[in-house]
């Protein structure tokens, strides 16, 4: 009879949907499921739900055995196994999450947001495996980030240390989800970007093909496509956007001083229209001391399976290393 084979569940919570799958120690994904989290405004369903479907994958006579379970999701409070106040999902206050489905389950299960699993997926099975210090920023809807220093993710006294993307980057500028003004995501982000595109297009009276689109349909694809083809309104935007993200990036390596900084996510599919000028801005605006000392990268990890390996890579890290 073959030996069972070891696997951790990864799963990714988002306010629409709970993708999941069993990865081995070597980063293999082997089975992949998900659930509609908007189908579950109970979180004692979502719960059974969620569980349910991952012992489905790893139960008895698949040949998979379960080791654990580690979860990337918005809020996620590492230190307690719990998300915290999430705007963007059906669940208000504090859900115990982690201690809920262990309870489910059987096995251990570790909880962080979703950009520090990024980062952990970098490092255990990406382009970081031999760096000790390095940031990885997630560029989709909000600008996430996980930061590791000397080998370790960056928590802080509340766990919730690291978030880059609300640092204040224009005063009193454009308002963010998180209630204040003028954070960073609100700039440099897929929707920062569509938020830039549209003020430049009531400011400038530059012929554009984004003008006879609906604003709602206007993407940071979109947006890049544009740019590459000469649109006025879109290289101005990519130039302003590119700013903004320089200078995110250059304040977050004075501080840690990493060998790289990884840009992931929706907008860095804009590729080197993004990454060569930001490499630039960097280069041009750090203190000497900084310069030449960081690579502005690509993930290591494809998109696909992005989010399930780096909730896996958490669970491996916590219970095996």
């Amino acid at each position: 009879m073959s030996a069972m084979k070891k696997v951790m569940a990864g799963v990714d919570i988002g306010g629409t949907n709970t993708a999941f799958g069993l990865v081995d120690s070597e980063g293999n994904v082997y089975e992949k499921n998900s659930i509609l989290t908007k189908n579950y405004p109970d979180v004692n369903e979502f719960v059974a739900a969620l569980s349910g479907a991952i012992k489905e994958l790893a139960g008895t006579g698949t040949g998979y055995e379960l080791a654990g379970i580690g979860i990337g999701a918005p809020n996620a409070r590492y230190y307690r196994g719990t998300i915290e106040l999430a705007p963007n999902l059906p669940w208000k206050g504090v859900v115990p999450l982690a201690e809920m489905i262990g309870r489910q389950t059987g096995v251990p299960v570790t909880i962080t947001n979703d950009a520090n699993a990024a980062a952990v997926g970098e490092m255990v099975f990406g382009a970081a495996r031999e760096m000790k210090n390095f940031i990885v920023l997630t560029l989709g809807t909000g600008l996430g980030s996980g930061i590791v220093i000397d080998c370790g993710l960056v928590y802080g006294h509340t766990a919730f240390a690291g978030e880059l993307g609300h640092t204040t980057i224009v005063h009193g500028g454009r308002e963010c989800g998180c209630g204040k003004k003028g954070c960073l995501e609100t700039y440099a982000s897929a929707s920062g970007i569509v938020r830039t595109v549209l003020y430049l297009l009531s400011e400038m009276n530059a012929d554009s093909p984004l003008r006879n689109m609906a604003p709602s349909a206007i993407t940071s694809k979109i947006i890049a496509e544009a740019a590459a083809g000469g649109d006025p309104v879109a290289v101005k935007a990519m130039s302003h956007t590119v700013e903004a993200l320089g200078m995110g990036i250059i304040n977050a390596i004075v501080f840690s001083s990493p060998e790289a900084v990884f840009l992931f996510g929706g907008l860095a599919k804009a590729g080197d229209m993004l990454f060569n000028p930001v490499r630039e801005y960097v280069d041009e605006n750090i203190m000497p001391v900084f310069r030449g000392t960081v690579s502005i990268l690509p993930s290591g990890i494809s998109e696909d399976n992005a989010a399930t390996l780096g909730a896996a890579a958490l669970a491996w890290n916590d219970f095996e290393r």
